[in-house]
């Protein structure tokens, strides 16, 4: 199963949001840091979220963005605003491996279908974000009449392969992944499936493997030092 440490940035630092709430904010110092030392623990893969942009600013972290690049020598994956192909192609023209699209794609599927088209499979990840069941949009501040499940068929049928599942309600919690609802997804449809809210435990990421999710984002677990990278990663590769 593929880790993927979390790098939230905002105002070009490195922050955890509760259950995606601006306003309950830790900050951890530079996001470039924290990615190097994700990459010596032995990621393979990073996740990194831009919450200035998923709230209308796609300009504030991008430089960030490319610095962590430049730093470390693995994939990065970016969410947070993505709303055009314009701005998927400047993502990844600075070397963004995956780029994550979220409301825009909730709001008009057709977006991510001609993401898939132009930029390739391995290229675009969805976000699925649920609150209740229904999926969250625009930083999570709404949430709309699209029921999280059927969404995640419709990703599929335009060509999606590869989503990201979070429960809003798991998120920062240090509580566990919403297990049933992630299953089910994994049961329902052939999505490569991205665990992301609760991650806390190694018996957390055994449980996703056991249930063959195909990966797992840790974040607040790992900056409130509840579990190390090195032991999530040689438990996710003896899975």
């Amino acid at each position: 199963m593929r880790i993927f440490p979390a790098i939230d940035i905002r105002n070009q630092k490195c922050v955890r949001l509760i259950q995606g709430d601006y306003n309950e904010q830790t900050t951890y110092g530079d996001p470039v840091e924290m990615a190097q030392e994700w990459a010596n623990e032995g990621a393979s893969f990073l996740h990194l979220v831009d919450l200035d942009a998923a709230k209308g600013d796609p300009s504030e972290n991008l430089n960030v963005i490319k610095q962590i690049i430049d730093t470390v020598s693995i994939p990065v994956q970016v969410g947070g605003g993505v709303r055009s192909l314009e701005r998927i192609e400047e993502l990844i023209d600075i070397g963004v491996n995956r780029v994550i699209l979220g409301t825009a794609a909730v709001k008009n599927p057709e977006f991510a279908k001609a993401a898939v088209d132009q930029f390739g499979e391995e290229r675009i990840v969805v976000s699925v974000d649920a609150r209740d069941g229904f999926v969250a949009t625009d930083g999570w501040i709404e949430t709309s009449d699209v029921e999280a499940g059927e969404f995640a068929k419709k990703l599929e049928a335009v060509g999606v392969k590869t989503i990201v599942y979070t429960d809003i309600s798991k998120d920062g919690m240090l509580q566990g992944p919403n297990f049933e609802a992630l299953t089910d997804l994994n049961e329902q449809s052939e999505l490569q499936i991205i665990a992301s809210g609760g991650v806390s435990s190694l018996s957390d990421i055994q449980r996703l493997s056991e249930f063959n999710i195909y990966g797992a984002i840790v974040g607040k677990a790992l900056y409130e030092d509840k579990v190390k990278l090195s032991d999530i990663m040689k438990e996710s590769t003896t899975c």
